[in-house]
Parts: structure tokens; sequence; C-alpha cells
């Protein structure tokens, strides 16, 4: 998030703490409602975000973000968007586990339900769809899921 402080404190050491301290800009009051937009304007432009990459690859899989689609050896394989989702954030985060509550957050975009089964649902039928790549999904027992490993064939 950027983040612009407006200030009366206008010594140089207050300006240079402010900067070393995360702002991404100071300004010192009084200062004018065009300047002002004008340097969130900038701040948006130097904070955008990266962009992500299209093409998500592990040997033969192929996961074309843009394009909505996912190939194993040249073979288109059928995902439902809940398992594309979920494919999509494993393989943007390797390695990095993932609670059943940040699952659901990130990819039904609501707040985890409990005792619900969809989420092992979904998990169990993109490993079967992935086939050896399902493999990599594994399971981190009370804790959740995360992509790991190598692909053995």
């Amino acid at each position: 998030i950027p983040v612009i402080l407006a200030t009366a404190k206008g010594q140089e050491y207050d300006r240079i703490r402010g900067l070393d301290l995360g702002a991404d800009d100071y300004i010192v009051k009084p200062f004018s409602m065009m300047e002002m937009v004008s340097r969130v304007k900038a701040v948006l432009r130097r904070c955008k975000p990266k962009q992500l990459e299209e093409i998500l690859k592990i040997d033969d899989l192929v996961v074309n973000l843009k394009e909505h689609t996912v190939n194993i050896e040249n073979q288109r394989i059928s995902l439902t968007y809940k398992e594309f989702e979920l494919l999509r954030l494993f393989l943007s985060h390797q390695g990095m586990v993932y609670t059943r509550e940040q699952l659901f957050s990130q990819v039904w975009d609501m707040d985890y339900m409990g005792d619900s089964r969809t989420l092992d649902s979904h998990i169990r039928s993109l490993r079967h769809k992935l086939g050896t790549y399902g493999k990599m999904i594994e399971t981190i027992r009370n804790v959740g899921y995360r992509w790991e490993g190598s692909h053995d064939k």
C-alpha cells in the first residue's frame, strides 16, 4: 500500500526519517490540493503491482493464466474454476503452505466454514486430473496443503 506522509513537520531530519520508515512520499503543510493530487498520481504510477506471469510451467505441465488453460504433455486438461484457481495459487507460490482458512479466503473468497469437506474434495479431484503431477500437492497434517517436491514420471 503506497504511503504519503502529509505533515507540518518540515525539517530535513523529519522528512528523512519519514522516508526511511517506509513512506513513499513526504509532503509538508501547507500544500495545494493540485500538488497533493499530482503526488498521489506519481506514487501510484511508481507502485503499480507487478504483472503476473501469464505462463506457469513445471516440466510438461503448462498453465496459461491469460487463456485459462492447463496442458500436460500437450494434452488439454479440463479443470473447474475452483480447481484452476487452486492450481494457480499453488504454482505461483511453490513450497508455501496454505491453511484451509487461507485457501477458502483466496479461492472461494469467503471465511473458513469449519468442518466443510469441499476443499478436500476439490484437492482430491485436482490431484486425480493432474495425474502424476497430482503427487506434488502435499497434505500438511493439521495445517493445510502446498505444492512441493519434484515430478517423477
